[in-house]
């Protein structure tokens, strides 16, 4: 008899074995990344979502703080079709359920034929498919958390001293670690701000130059990083990973869009428009930006189904990315993207005014 149950919204009940037993729901998800299991489990991003992994076996090289991309785990579940003892040691002292000896294959197809749905599990010695069926009807029954951002931004500003490269107001909407810790080896000082910071935050840090961070959740939910961009377009460069360029489009007259199972992985294409060289990248989202409106340039785009990957106003001294170029997991072929900010700085006195 199993002692674990995932029910899906298209109605079926899968049955597995539970390695860390609760009650949880949110919305179902899968990540291709062959490695880096602790950078996507500490991935702020993945706040809310139950992360399938299409990898078979979980944890195969241990578990080790230094590569975390924040201080705990974000997925509300996890799922695998094997995890090893070290992983889930780790998620039970997190207290996050997980379950495994599933067809994990099986699953990603549902959802690359169906698109993220939500689910419910139950995992533990009383566990029972009526359970499951409870918690994915409390989550049916769920809008989506519009202020997601105060689950996963820092409460106060931080500051890491850097060099004298730059001085980045970095807006934490559910930032990962490397993204401080890439500009940070560039000689910039970098000031995480939280995902409401106003500007006088902003302000008050003699910022050369305002990033937008990635994070979790549709990016309408953070106004007060779009009424940022807004504030400052013009005056300061500005730059966004992820979800930090859909909040720059939605500032400038674009519009995004849910997409049906989002890109998650370390092996999407991405072509540069301008070189047309192709580079392998690391991401993870569920919306795009779909409107651009006639601000915005789009600079890169994804190979497999041509979405925005990368945008730019050189008059105005904006550029962002829709993936990941600080990887962890991943590929470092983008790692470029962080001299190209700062190259902003440089550039800053040609910075046109958005009037």
């Amino acid at each position: 008899m199993s002692d674990a149950y995932l029910a899906l919204e298209n109605g079926r009940v899968v049955e597995a074995r539970g390695r860390v037993p609760g009650r949880s729901r949110g919305e179902l998800v899968f990540t291709t990344a062959y490695t880096g299991y602790e950078e996507s489990l500490t991935d702020p991003s993945y706040e809310e979502q139950v992360l399938t992994f299409s990898y078979p076996l979980v944890g195969n090289y241990g578990v080790r703080a230094e590569r975390f991309e924040s201080d705990r785990v974000h997925p509300r579940a996890a799922i695998a079709r094997e995890f090893t003892e070290a992983v889930v040691e780790w998620l039970d002292d997190e207290s996050v359920p997980a379950i495994d000896h599933l067809d994990t294959r099986d699953l990603v197809t549902l959802i690359r034929e169906g698109g993220a749905m939500k689910c419910g599990l139950a995992v533990g010695p009383d566990a029972t498919p009526e359970a499951a069926r409870e918690e994915l009807a409390a989550c049916k029954g769920m809008s989506e958390h519009v202020d997601i951002g105060a689950q996963v931004s820092v409460a106060e500003p931080l500051v890491y001293e850097g060099g004298d490269a730059a001085t980045i107001a970095l807006i934490d909407c559910g930032a990962k670690g490397s993204i401080a810790e890439s500009l940070l080896d560039r000689d910039a000082t970098v000031h995480v701000l939280p995902y409401d910071a106003t500007p006088g935050d902003v302000e008050a840090v003699d910022a050369d130059v305002l990033f937008i961070s990635n994070g979790p959740g549709d990016p309408e939910n953070f106004e007060a990083a779009e009424a940022l961009v807004a504030e400052f377009l013009g005056d300061l460069p500005i730059a966004g990973i992820c979800l930090g360029q859909q909040v720059v489009a939605n500032a400038l007259g674009g519009s995004t869009e849910k997409m049906d199972f989002g890109h998650r992985g370390v092996n999407q294409p991405v072509r540069d428009l301008n070189s047309g060289r192709v580079v392998m990248t690391t991401q993870n989202h569920g919306y795009t930006v779909g409107d651009l409106g006639d601000r915005l340039d789009v600079t890169q785009v994804n190979v497999n189904d041509g979405t925005a990957e990368g945008l730019a106003n050189d008059d105005l001294g904006v550029l962002t990315r829709q993936y990941h170029p600080e990887a962890h997991p991943g590929p470092n072929d983008s790692l470029d993207f962080f001299e190209d900010v700062l190259d902003l700085v440089e550039t800053d006195t040609t910075v046109a005014t958005s009037d």
